[in-house]
């Protein structure tokens, strides 16, 4: 779809920071990105640094009690659950991956508390893998621009995988989630600032 490679294109000018949680090897962004369900990237970028001086490698993580790690990282969504997945997803990579991130799709989800989006923003942001991280940002974006109208995450990827070309996957997630923060938020969008707005089929559009 011609549009869809436009918009992404114009969305890219204007947002080319890589992602909060994209911390340049796979052990750490995705440790990060499993944080960030349910809860702000900002948030977890708080508390990271934090939990990785305490438990600076995956065997300190995996024999810690995850209460420990709970402490670590209170301050964000269910922190209490995703120690649990730390500690546990730690273990996993030490016994059956010898210590280093998979990369693949079909081993990755196989970790514990990693589903397809985190999945996909490892593949992506640290192999090259092109994929399609499909968070609430992405989810709404692609609703209001009339791509889909399907709300599960799974059936939006396979939507945005027909529409648009292999090339531009990755830059899906990257430039839909600032934009989402920034401009096409949940509540009160930013219409008057939207780029994009000649593409957009949302029908309450705001004025002011």
């Amino acid at each position: 779809m011609v549009q869809a490679v436009q918009i992404l294109k114009k969305l890219g000018l204007r947002y080319t920071e890589k992602g909060m949680t994209d911390l340049g090897n796979p052990e750490d962004t995705l440790i990060a990105t499993l944080l960030a369900a349910q809860t702000t990237d900002v948030q977890v970028m708080r508390a990271y640094p934090g939990l990785r001086k305490t438990f600076p490698t995956l065997e300190s993580l995996a024999k810690a009690p995850w209460t420990e790690i709970a402490k670590k990282i209170n301050t964000i969504g269910i922190y209490r659950q995703k120690a649990k997945a730390v500690k546990k997803l730690a273990h996993m990579l030490i016994d059956e991956f010898d210590g280093t991130v998979p990369s693949t799709m079909e081993e990755l989800i196989r970790l514990p508390g990693v589903g397809r989006k985190t999945a996909s923003i490892v593949l992506s942001f640290c192999f090259g893998v092109p994929a399609i991280a499909v968070d609430t940002h992405v989810l709404r974006i692609v609703q209001r621009l009339g791509w889909t109208t399907f709300k599960d995450p799974k059936r939006v990827e396979l939507v945005l995988k027909e529409l648009v070309p292999k090339t531009y996957w990755t830059k899906i997630n990257r430039v839909m989630v600032p934009f989402g923060r920034d401009i096409c938020r949940a509540r009160s969008p930013q219409c008057v600032r939207c780029p994009v707005a000649k593409w957009c089929a949302y029908s309450n559009k705001t004025v002011s």
